[in-house]
């Protein structure tokens, strides 16, 4: 009888019944599971020349978001007077770069800004943007994706129905009516992104996890006794992984794009200078009908060069998960 016993017991009983110190050696083996499968995808990654280049973009602008205070002539925000008269002598000013004597690399705006300096600013308000709201919609797509996937039954349909019910939802209009009921806050155009944007990432992990939980390797966990989180985290994370981080760089730029088109209709965050806000003031100054092309080319050619470089990365990643794509 005991010896029923004993054969009765799972393999996985002595980690469910661990002291502190094992349980925290079964998340380092669980950690570095996760960190061979991105070292291996990274290697792959970065063996196309397009790649690099979007990545070595990418890293530039986080450097110029990093240093901003040190790489900006001005403030963001601070009008060019004419000494004690309080009067803005500097406005309408054409860039130096283009051999104007004005002291300003590219210009200055109706209301006496410095455009350089807003936006050398503006690259810090489209990466925090970009990057919380990949970070969190990856991270609750993925998420649920694994649960609706692994559970299946009803858990399945009640997490679908809501990611259906998102779907009817297009993503720019209903940000700005969020952003319009909430406040026109570069916080709450973050928490408007989340709130839509994890519906693509987990309908695609979901499918994906509805194909791994039948192969071998998670059955052979299941009979061996190993529970639904250990599962999850060991067997189906690490393997839908390559699929979280396409849609993460996917959802960086969808929203960088996001955000200017809100600031761009005049749903920005005032007290913040981002490059769609840019776009909005040279729109609401006539900057075109004056010729004044330097106050909304440069921030348009930074979104696009941020966007298109988020694009591309994600595609390289896309041929790796899927090779049949190339």
């Amino acid at each position: 009888m005991a010896q029923e016993e004993q054969s009765g017991r799972s393999i996985y009983t002595d980690l469910d019944e661990t002291t502190g110190g094992e349980e925290i050696d079964k998340w380092r083996r669980t950690l570095r599971l996760w960190r061979e499968t991105l070292k291996e995808h990274w290697g792959l990654l970065t063996d196309e020349l397009s790649v690099r280049l979007s990545m070595l973009t990418v890293a530039g602008f986080v450097l110029i978001a990093i240093f901003a205070p040190f790489i900006a002539t001005h403030q963001p925000l601070q009008r060019q007077y004419q000494g004690e008269a309080g009067i803005i002598i500097d406005k309408w000013a054409e860039p130096s770069l283009l051999g104007a004597d004005s002291g300003y690399l590219l210009g200055t705006t109706a209301e006496g800004f410095d455009i350089f300096s807003q936006l050398v600013y503006g690259t810090r308000a489209a990466l925090l943007v970009g990057l919380i709201a990949a970070v969190f919609t990856a991270g609750i797509g993925t998420l649920v994706g694994l649960v609706a996937g692994y559970y299946g039954g009803r858990v399945d349909d009640a997490l679908m129905r809501i990611v259906d019910f998102l779907y009817g939802m297009p993503l720019l209009p209903t940000v700005i009516v969020l952003v319009a009921v909430l406040g026109p806050n570069l916080w709450n155009i973050i928490l408007a992104l989340i709130i839509l944007q994890w519906r693509s990432t987990a309908r695609v992990i979901r499918s994906q996890s509805l194909s791994l939980r039948e192969r071998p390797f998670v059955k052979a966990a299941e009979v061996a006794g190993a529970g639904d989180w250990h599962i999850i985290s060991r067997h189906l994370a690490p393997n839908v992984l390559p699929m979280t981080f396409l849609y993460g760089s996917f959802g960086i730029a969808w929203a960088i794009l996001a955000e200017a088109g809100v600031s761009f209709i005049g749903l920005g965050d005032p007290n913040t200078v981002s490059w769609g806000t840019m776009l909005q003031a040279s729109r609401a100054y006539s900057a075109l009908s004056f010729g004044a092309w330097w106050w909304f080319v440069p921030p348009g050619i930074c979104i696009g060069l941020l966007v298109i470089s988020g694009f591309l990365i994600g595609r390289g990643y896309e041929s790796i998960t899927n090779p049949k794509l190339q």
